[in-house]
């Protein structure tokens, strides 16, 4: 190949190269469109990923053993926030969906043990919490007049002491295993 060749060559990849540089340009002047940006620490390992390419947009972060401890998605209920252990196992949650917020705490065993509702079907704002077992065991709640509720429950779930207030003053109530009444005042 002539020199004069080559030159013609070397030119007509030249212009290419600018041609594509200039819409490389065009676009990171645009902004940066992607479905997931993965952030690596020193090492290599995955600390951040951010992901809209499994059908919803989500933002997970790893700690250095490269376990999940904390995920942030929105899916079709709404937006979801999760926090794991260690091992990766949920230890707690919080979702919004069209029932109103839920922020739950799980044990090592995946067990609800404590839950704060303002579902939109609940009176008012519901603070459960729950044994090894699951078993709901008290309960501290606002009714929609206002009135706090406080609920005691035995080994089985069973409410057994009611305290509650109203516009016409505190009641204390006791019940027994199947629910009834046995004492109250006033």
């Amino acid at each position: 190949m002539a020199t004069e060749e080559r030159l013609a060559k070397v030119e007509r990849e030249l212009a290419a190269t600018q041609k594509e540089l200039a819409d490389l340009r065009a676009e990171l002047s645009a902004g940066i469109a992607t479905r997931q940006i993965r952030i690596v620490d020193a090492a290599g390992k995955t600390s951040v990923w951010l992901n809209a390419a499994v059908g919803w947009p989500a933002l997970i972060l790893y700690d250095e053993a490269g376990e999940i401890r904390a995920g942030l998605t929105v899916d079709e209920d709404g937006p979801v926030l999760g926090l794991y252990d260690a091992a990766g196992e949920t230890r707690a949650g919080l979702t919004v969906d069209k029932d109103g917020p839920r922020l739950v705490l799980l044990d090592e065993e995946g067990k609800m043990r404590a839950g704060l509702f303002a579902d939109a079907d609940a009176d008012g704002p519901v603070l459960s919490l729950f044994d090894a077992a699951g078993k709901h065991r008290a309960g501290l709640a606002v009714r929609s007049d206002g009135g706090p509720v406080l609920s005691l429950h035995d080994a089985a779930g069973k409410m057994r002491v009611g305290l509650f207030a109203d516009a016409n003053g505190p009641v204390l109530s006791l019940h027994d295993t199947e629910g009834k009444v046995i004492w109250r005042t006033p």
